[in-house]
Parts: C-alpha cells; sequence; structure tokens
C-alpha cells in the first residue's frame, strides 16, 4: 500500500486507532523509513503501546530504529502558550495587570487552541518535520477530532474578522503571528498528494456509522484521499461455540450493512488478536509479520466480580439524583448508561438520559419511545446560540452601536462554546433533585477539560456581564456530593482502559470527587466461552481484572460479552444477568 508522506488515523473511540497508527509507523520504519507519530489527544496512550517513555518532542522508540514519536500535551501546550503570551510583560506591567492576563489564559477553550498551536506548527511548518519521511497523527476520538480539524477555519476567520481587544483568549496578538501558519495549515489538511485519512472502525454497526459521518464531515471540510481500516476481525473457523459464532455473526451483517460512501473507500482489514496490542511484539502481530502463540498452561479464572444487578439496586435506593458513565471512548459507557436508564424507568422512577459526548450515541442504543425515559442530547450550536442571545439582550443593552459590534465579537470565539456547554451541563445536572439524570459523558480528556471549566467560568461571566445561574453556582458542590451524584468508572479487561480509567480517577481525586463504582465491560472471560482465540483473550482479561477487584472499598460489575447487541430495551435489559 502507498501511503503519502501525513497520515491521519480517526474513528469512533477505541476501535484501535492507536495501535493501527503505531504498526503502520512500524511497518515503515522497518522498511527504512524515518518516522514520526504524533499523538493530539488529551488522554494519550502512545508510550504505553510503544513502550517507550515520551514527552513534547521525538523520541526514538527503543528495538525500533527509525521510528519516533511525541505527544502534544494540551495541559502543557496551555501552559507554554499563556508564558509566551504573558512572559515579555512580567516585571513591565504591575502584578495586578499580569494576574489579569493570566486569567484570561485560564480557560478550557485555551488548552485547546494551545494544542492546535502545537498541531499546526508540525502540520503547516515543513521545517518541524524535515528530518521524518512520514508524519503520523494518532488523533482523538472522532468528537475531538472534528473539532481539531475544523479549528482551523474557525480561529482564521475569527481573526480575520477581529477589531478589537476584547477576545477572551487575552491579547489577538497571540492567534494574529499565526495566521499564516494556521493557513499553511489549512492547505495541507486539504492536499490528498500529501495528506491522508484513515478511517479506522471495527465490524460494528456503531463504529462503521461513526467513521461514515466522520467520511460525510470530512467530505464537507474539503479533505479526500480517505481509507478505511477495519480492525478486530474475527473469523471462527470450524468451532460451533455459542459466542465465538454470534461474534462473526455480527461483525459479517455489520459489514454487510456498510454504508455505501464507505464500502467505496479503499479498505484493509486487521485480524481479532487474543492478546492486547501493547508492545512491538503485538503490533509486529497486526501487521503480520509474527504468529500468534498459544498459551497451553493451566489457568483457573477464581471467583469473578458480580453482574450489574447489585450495583443497579445500590443506585436505586438512592430514589433519585445523578449517575454519570465515564472512561475512555469506546468502553462501553454510552451502552452502560442507556442501560441503566431503561432499567431506573422500568421500575417505574423517572429518569433523563443525556449525553454531552460530540458523537452522541445515546439515542442510536436506546432505540426508540420507553415510559418514563426522556432521552436528550446537549447540543453545542443549540446552546451557543442561546447563551449568545442571553449576553447580548443583558450587556449590550446599554452599548452603543461600536460596544455591541465588540461584544458580538467576542462571542464569535470559538471559546464560546465551551462556556454555553458547561452551563447547559449544570442544568442538566440539577434536575437531579427530583429524578435520576443518566449522563453519557464525553471521552475522558474532554469530560476533563468540561469539568476544568468551571475554575474559568465565572471570570468569564464577570467579563461578560451574564448572570451566574444558580445551576452552575451549584455544580461541583453537587458532582462532589455522594449523596447526590454517583460516578461510575467504566472500562475494559485490558490494558490501556485500565490505566486510563485510574488516571481519571486521580484527575477527579483533584476535583474533589470520589468514584462509586467500576464498571468492567464485554468481559469475554465472564461470557463462557470455550473457543480457542477467545478463551486465551479471556485469559488475558484475569490481571485486570483483578487490578480493579483488588482496589481498596472498590465496588465492581463485570459485564460478560454478549452475544445479542445490547440496543433497545430488551438487549439492554439483558446486560443485568450477568
Amino acid at each position: 500500500m502507498d501511503y503519502t508522506r501525513t497520515l491521519f488515523f480517526t474513528g469512533k473511540g477505541g476501535v484501535g486507532k492507536t495501535s493501527l497508527s503505531c504498526a503502520t509507523g512500524l511497518a515503515l520504519a522497518e522498511g527504512g523509513n524515518r518516522v514520526l507519530i504524533v499523538s493530539t489527544d488529551p488522554a494519550s496512550n502512545l508510550d504505553e503501546v510503544l513502550g517507550t517513555p515520551l514527552g513534547q518532542s521525538p523520541t526514538g522508540i527503543a528495538g525500533a530504529p527509525g521510528l519516533f514519536a511525541m505527544n502534544i500535551d494540551p495541559e502543557a501546550a496551555a501552559h507554554a502558550y499563556r508564558e509566551r503570551m504573558v512572559g515579555p510583560y512580567r516585571g513591565i506591567l504591575p502584578p495586578a495587570a499580569i494576574a489579569s492576563m493570566e486569567e484570561q489564559f485560564s480557560g478550557a477553550c485555551t488548552v485547546e487552541i494551545a494544542a492546535f498551536d502545537e498541531f499546526a506548527k508540525l502540520l503547516g511548518d515543513p521545517q518541524a518535520t524535515a528530518g521524518f519521511d512520514h508524519v503520523i497523527f494518532d488523533t482523538a476520538p472522532t468528537g475531538h477530532t472534528l473539532r481539531l480539524l475544523t479549528l482551523p477555519s474557525a480561529w482564521t476567520d475569527f481573526i480575520a474578522s477581529s477589531t478589537g481587544g476584547a477576545s477572551c483568549l487575552g491579547p489577538l496578538a497571540g492567534l494574529e503571528k499565526q495566521k499564516a501558519l494556521y493557513a499553511a495549515t489549512v492547505a495541507q489538511l486539504a492536499d490528498g498528494t500529501a495528506t491522508s485519512i484513515v478511517l479506522v472502525a471495527r465490524p460494528e454497526t456503531a463504529a462503521l456509522r461513526e467513521a461514515e459521518r466522520t467520511r460525510r464531515e470530512l467530505a464537507e471540510l474539503g479533505i479526500g484521499n480517505l481509507r478505511l481500516a477495519v480492525n478486530g476481525v474475527f473469523s471462527t473457523g470450524e468451532s460451533d461455540d455459542p459466542v465465538a459464532r454470534a461474534m462473526e455473526r455480527r461483525g459479517a451483517d455489520a459489514m454487510a450493512a456498510m454504508p455505501a460512501g464507505l464500502a467505496a473507500l479503499s479498505r484493509q482489514s486487521i485480524p481479532f488478536l487474543a492478546c492486547g496490542t501493547v508492545g512491538l511484539a503485538a503490533l509486529r502481530l497486526m501487521l503480520g509479520r509474527a504468529e500468534e502463540r498459544a498459551d497451553e498452561s493451566a489457568f483457573s479464572a477464581g471467583k469473578l466480580p458480580p453482574g450489574l444487578g447489585p450495583l443497579v439496586d445500590g443506585l436505586e435506593a438512592m430514589g433519585h439524583g445523578v449517575v454519570m458513565t465515564m472512561g475512555k471512548g469506546g468502553v462501553g459507557k454510552t451502552t452502560m448508561a442507556a442501560a441503566l436508564a431503561v432499567v431506573l424507568a422500568a421500575r417505574g422512577h423517572a429518569v433523563t438520559l443525556s449525553t454531552t459526548d460530540p458523537a452522541a450515541h445515546v439515542a442510536m442504543a436506546v432505540e426508540g419511545r420507553i415510559e418514563g425515559l426522556r432521552v436528550e442530547r446537549i447540543d453545542p450550536a443549540a446552546e451557543v446560540e442561546r447563551y449568545r442571545d442571553e449576553v447580548l439582550a443583558k450587556a449590550g443593552a446599554g452599548l452603543d452601536s461600536a460596544g455591541r459590534a465588540m461584544l458580538e465579537e467576542d462571542l464569535r470565539s470559538p471559546c464560546t462554546e465551551e462556556i454555553a456547554v458547561f452551563r447547559a451541563f449544570a442544568r442538566t445536572v440539577e434536575e437531579g433533585g427530583e429524578r435520576f439524570v443518566i449522563l453519557d459523558t464525553a471521552p475522558t480528556g474532554h469530560t476533563i477539560l468540561l469539568l476544568d471549566a468551571a475554575e474559568a467560568y465565572h471570570r468569564e461571566v464577570m467579563r461578560t456581564q451574564a448572570d451566574m445561574p444558580e445551576s452552575v453556582r451549584q455544580l461541583l458542590p453537587r458532582l462532589r456530593d455522594p449523596a447526590f451524584t454517583r460516578i461510575l468508572i467504566v472500562t475494559l479487561a485490558e490494558a490501556t482502559p485500565v490505566h486510563e480509567a485510574e488516571r481519571l480517577c486521580e484527575d477527579l481525586a483533584r476535583a474533589g470527587i470520589a468514584p462509586y463504582a467500576w464498571v468492567i465491560n464485554q468481559s469475554l472471560l465472564a461470557s463462557g466461552t470455550t473457543h480457542p482465540v477467545l478463551a486465551r483473550r479471556g485469559r488475558y482479561e484475569e490481571p485486570f481484572i483483578r487490578k480493579v477487584a483488588d482496589k481498596p472499598d472498590s465496588r465492581v460489575a463485570l459485564v460478560p460479552w454478549q452475544a445479542a447487541n445490547p440496543v433497545g430495551r430488551e438487549g439492554l435489559s439483558r446486560l443485568l444477568g450477568g
């Protein structure tokens, strides 16, 4: 397969973008090329997959000559960006003025534009990666990726139209200086001779649906040269094991129903592997350059954690309140949230099932109307319009035409979306005082950015003179109150999802929030399969299940891999049978 110099891997969370981007980079490096892999994901696990600690500059990968990798750390990038804007004024302006400038660069939106600033240097400046034959971007889960890819247009439009200094990003010079670089980045993304986009999916309906949505949106951005990679294609062989047969059938059905736009793309299939995809040896298995060896040693799983039933009973005893499913993209947060909502509604409770996920898969999982259950999505576009109207009505009422024009320009900043979504999130949480609110949150990095916006929000509303709703004042106290909010950490029995979940718990602890329970989803060990490949995969899960179950004071539910796709009322209710 011929590869352009720049490659992007994108797709639904958990489909294997990181593994496949690393395997591709390894193949190109072993073919004699110098290759740089870059992660722009706030929750990157590139270090783990490649087995080498990484920083924000290219680091050679041990055991793979010619292969280098780096992480664009959004927090570190934001700190560096803030210091670049504020540093020259230290010692010149009074401390109060410096503190004010730092506040202007403290929002979650600054983290995103700072990360893009680093990303643009690599993509838009040919000299930044001149020493490499190929540059591979291991991008974040789809919703975040699309925001990242649309930022060049959004920010260049904002810079072009802005004439005054009212931006929440602080001095506009920070963006103005980068205008030529951003223009070069846009051009590079749209150049099909230099850049390819690899849409990564699994042989699953939701993942293929997401890949098709991405294909359409990229086409609208003028980005072509797309390829499809289907990861984890399973073949049962001669076995009549019911779990194996169901897995093969579900995959075949999903592939047969693939949207026509996807089916027309050049396609690569990667087989299902019993082992994880951490380390160079596992990456070579993905490439078909090594054979997977069977583990014939004696094995006993011992006592496994219970299924979802006891956990749901404990949540129901609250009577009302907020339940949030959190975890790395692709672990099944949407399915868990939908299952909890459907079961609680079936037991006679009033339930709201909502999502802040830009990809919004909740309504698809529920499939249809269920009595007592209200399904809604926090729609960023609608929330931005509502917020703009409110600010213009209150803060703009006493302004002259020039002042109002300046305020309108300020509200055109992409940063406004973070604030508007944050307000909607707070409104939804407030409903937990009277009913159950199940929140299917966005993948880990985006969730933490959303929660981090709390500290910046007060400063933002003071600047725009919007009223601070009571729901916003109460949000963090409510999230910290275990009698009001219960957080379920959803993971898979694999190295990376468990490590990501542990990092998420550390982030939550810093915000004063403690998880209520862990849910280990899609366990082949708990499914009872006897198929040789799937049983080996089950053995691989066991130490990760133990690691979670052995945590002090932890509640753990283990959910078996489901032979029938868990969608709709019946499918979601079956998850409690584990």
